[in-house]
């Protein structure tokens, strides 16, 4: 019951981020809205940490594999952001929701062993993926077209995104196993705040207006609730959780239909059908 209840509680909260984040980044820009997220998140989740469990000790290893949890993470936070302020939602989540993939794929280049039937899901994937990032030139956003040079831009971006995601996703997945659970999730916050909000911050080029800090507040406090929710769930069974979690982009997507009377394409709408099928198959494999 706790993967499901982990799985689907990081799913809505994932998918609040990502609607939060698009408002935001569309007001005042990628680079602002992710300083604003990793200080909100650092804010929140390091009090949490110190009160509630002691720093463990660190050897050189384990400093690689945070080190790459938390790059992975904000890069891929930074392109997802800059996809969705010139994107349409439901192909850029569709895309980056594709990290699970990649970080299968990791997983099997470093010596795992790919489970069979994997490889037709995958396949599965990088076609539904293919036609959701290519079929561009019908989108709808907030009520405007989006032009064909835009839409392939925020695809490209958002596959750049999936794969940076990949492999913090792998390294987070190496650092759960070294770390607590309320320190494996700070990886992320403390890179963004040292290596973007800081220096960001003493160039004087962080602008949150008033009317974007409702939706960075809202973006990092449930970016840290997602992981929270997610790394719970997976505790008890990591391929349900994963599954779970990955319904992000399709709630994202009806939710932008909704929201931002968002539209798509036929091909878009198979690719990101085909996508949600190879991401539920491959975590099927996995059980």
């Amino acid at each position: 019951m706790l993967p499901i209840v982990g799985g689907l509680g990081a799913a809505l909260a994932f998918t609040l981020a990502t609607m939060s984040s698009t408002r935001a980044s569309r007001l005042v820009g990628a680079s602002s809205t992710l300083a604003g997220v990793m200080l909100v998140g650092l804010a929140v989740g390091l009090p949490i940490a110190l009160l509630t469990t002691p720093l463990p000790a660190l050897d050189g290893m384990a400093l690689v594999w945070i080190g790459l949890a938390g790059f992975g993470n904000v890069i891929g936070l930074l392109l997802v952001y800059s996809a969705l302020r010139i994107g349409t939602v439901g192909v850029v989540t569709t895309l980056a929701s594709t990290e699970g993939a990649i970080a299968a794929v990791i997983a099997v280049l470093v010596g795992e062993a790919l489970r069979p039937g994997a490889g037709p899901a995958l396949a599965a994937l990088a076609v539904g993926a293919a036609l959701a990032a290519t079929g561009a030139g019908t989108e709808v956003e907030e009520g405007r077209p989006v032009p064909r040079a835009d839409s392939r831009r925020a695809a490209a971006l958002a596959l750049a995104a999936a794969v940076s995601f990949g492999v913090g996703l792998y390294a987070t997945g190496r650092v759960g196993g070294l770390l607590p659970l309320a320190w494996a999730i700070l990886p992320a916050r403390l890179v963004g705040t040292v290596f973007v909000a800081l220096p960001l911050l003493l160039l004087g080029r962080v602008r949150i207006s008033r009317a974007a800090l409702p939706f960075v507040l809202v973006s990092g406090l449930a970016e840290l609730a997602g992981y929270v929710s997610f790394v719970m769930g997976a505790h008890d069974g990591i391929a349900i959780a994963a599954v779970l979690t990955s319904l992000f982009a399709p709630f994202s997507t009806l939710l932008a239909f909704v929201v931002f009377g968002e539209r798509l394409g036929r091909r878009q709408l198979g690719g990101i059908a085909l996508v949600m099928a190879g991401v539920v198959a491959l975590g099927a494999l996995q059980r």
